[in-house]
């Protein structure tokens, strides 16, 4: 059997999750990581609040993962609550990419190297598949929202602006 490309598309084969690997062109000169995928997947037919982004944060007892649509500004403090604590903030980004086992604009939610507390904008339930990174940058994975849900151990909350 191959290799799984990602550890984020061997999470989803493990777990037998119904999932499409969409790949487009990532210019490694430009940083705007989520602005870059929504105009190359916008040609692929998807909507930019379709394409989630994922963000390492830090909680006042380690890190926890937020996972909503890339034209959204993140609220830390609904972040917080859904989590259950008393407030957020960006995680440093070294931190983000040794907990996840990711570089930068390709952090995925699925197959990090250590499962953290994870929050999904409920807007996800909106659409029947949504895109997050396949775990590189240039990668993205198309799945049913409640499948990014369960693989992530997500809860959903309201916690983009």
């Amino acid at each position: 059997m191959a290799r799984a490309a990602t550890p984020a598309i061997a999470a989803l084969v493990a777990a037998g999750i119904d999932h499409q690997v969409v790949r487009y062109h990532h210019d490694p000169r430009n940083d705007s990581f989520g602005a870059e995928a929504v105009a190359q997947l916008a040609a692929a037919g998807f909507a930019a609040e379709q394409v989630f982004k994922t963000l390492v944060i830090a909680l006042p007892k380690g890190l926890a993962v937020a996972v909503l649509p890339v034209p959204t500004k993140l609220s830390l403090k609904a972040a917080a609550a859904a989590l259950g604590v008393a407030r957020a903030e960006m995680a440093d980004p070294a931190a983000a990419q040794r907990s996840s086992g990711y570089v930068v604009g390709g952090i995925s939610p699925l197959g990090q190297r250590k499962a953290l507390p994870t929050v999904v904008d409920d807007s996800a339930l909106t659409f029947e598949k949504v895109l997050c990174s396949a775990g590189k940058r240039g990668w993205d994975v198309a799945l049913a929202p409640a499948d990014l849900i369960r693989a992530t151990g997500a809860v959903t909350a309201e916690i983009a602006g």
